[in-house]
């Protein structure tokens, strides 16, 4: 298809597609014996592959609209041979995806007219939540901008040391108190740290607990509203970090954290050692927030920002 051209550099291109290698594997070897012995469509291997959709993380849901759209094209042209259904699925999980990703980005940016841009980002505990803040700031710096991290995960002194070593790594300032203090306070001096700075970009750490949600929901809407004392339309993102090896566990985070505050935003990590790349399709569609970054690699240029078109082509190549 036409807009399948690689947008990214030939280096990104391949770490994107080596950190798809499980994924596309698993699901290849699956489809290949849904259609084993079939020359054309037929009922059997639509409910072989709806089997092969479901068992490759793409949710129930997603599937079935995934099934009723090659249902549609199989009634309108009378015969599809599986040979097609390659190239057919791959355009429908495209046009999936381009309900919810309307951007499409191929590298790390901010709103111009967002000065400082405040980023909250949310997630529970050993998602990669603190590793994708270091490796955003990273990427954020290596673009020219000032960029302030703030360690408003009080509740656990081990995030608030993992995001000073990502601070020192990437050499940028980051506010921070003691484990226990509030949280919402933390937040508030990180702004005034960034807009006395003249930052270009705040990133702020939240605690990621899920044991109450009441709790969670209070403490995210306090710090939102403790942020606006500062800059009054922060957050300008609230991104949610979710762990793409855990598969259907990473839609019921979604579905938590959903419910708790409002995300405007989703990063993928871990997709590099997992054959549950489908869970991707499945997230963006079903929750109908944007993906804006995926995790390929453990290095610190392997945070990708999420292109649909180049994300189709490294799963179906």
């Amino acid at each position: 298809m036409s807009f399948f051209k690689n947008i990214f550099s030939k280096e990104k291109k391949e770490t994107l597609d080596k950190g798809l290698e499980k994924s596309k594997q698993s699901f290849f070897s699956k489809l290949s014996k849904a259609v084993a012995g079939k020359s054309k469509v037929d009922d059997d291997v639509l409910d072989n592959l709806e089997e092969v959709l479901v068992s490759s993380d793409v949710g129930v849901d997603t599937t079935l609209k995934i099934i009723d759209r090659i249902e549609e094209r199989v009634a309108r042209d009378k015969y599809l041979g599986t040979e097609e259904l390659n190239a057919i699925l791959r355009e429908e999980i495209a046009n999936l995806l381009s309900e919810t990703n309307v951007g499409n980005e191929t590298d790390f940016v901010i709103p111009e007219n967002k000065k400082p841009y405040v980023l909250m980002v949310v997630g529970v505990n050993g998602v990669g939540k603190t590793t994708t803040i270091g490796k955003l700031a990273s990427q954020f710096k290596k673009k020219g901008l000032k960029v302030v991290l703030g360690a408003a995960d009080t509740f656990r002194a081990a995030a608030i040391d993992q995001l000073q070593v990502w601070a020192d790594r990437v050499d940028v300032p980051i506010v921070r108190q003691e484990m226990g203090s509030d949280p919402a306070s933390v937040a508030f001096d990180t702004l005034q740290s960034g807009v006395n700075q003249g930052a270009d970009v705040i990133i702020v750490d939240t605690a990621g607990r899920l044991h109450n949600k009441v709790n969670l929901m209070n403490e995210l809407t306090k710090i939102k509203r403790v942020m606006q004392k500062v800059v009054g339309d922060a957050p300008h993102d609230v991104l949610l970090v979710l762990d793409g090896s855990t598969g259907q566990n990473a839609f019921e985070q979604a579905k938590q954290f959903t419910k708790a505050t409002e995300v405007t935003s989703l990063a993928v990590t871990k997709l590099d050692g997992t054959a549950k790349g489908g869970v991707v399709i499945g997230i963006s569609d079903q929750f109908k927030i944007p993906v804006k970054y995926i995790g390929v690699g453990e290095g610190i240029d392997d945070l990708q920002v999420f292109n649909k078109y180049e994300f189709v082509d490294s799963f179906f190549k």
